[in-house]
């Protein structure tokens, strides 16, 4: 959790980004479902305006196919564990699970 919760507060836009909403995604990523479920967001589309917004530059280093957590989890160089769960490994950009 530690190197996701360090990647979002170097990104995050604002003190209350960095203190307050970073950690709550670094813990949530590691939930079973989609990040933008496990956030309480109704579509990938809010959850990435979201992001935009409080971590901006970290918005747009994430390649628009590919899912934010996944990008978080490889951009820290492990594997989501919800990945081995996930029914869309099929369509997630660039996944390397098999399964």
């Amino acid at each position: 959790m530690e190197k996701i919760l360090a990647i979002l507060q170097e990104h995050a836009a604002s003190p209350y980004a960095r203190e307050v909403i970073a950690p709550m995604i670094a813990e949530r990523a590691y939930g079973k479902n989609h990040l933008y479920e496990d956030m309480g967001f109704p579509s990938r589309k809010d959850y990435n305006a979201f992001m935009a917004i409080h971590f901006p530059l970290l918005a747009q280093e994430k390649p628009k196919e590919k899912r934010w957590k996944k990008f978080l989890f490889d951009t820290i160089g492990e594997i989501a564990p919800a990945c081995a769960f996930c029914g869309d490994t099929d369509e997630c950009f660039s996944c390397d699970l098999v399964v």
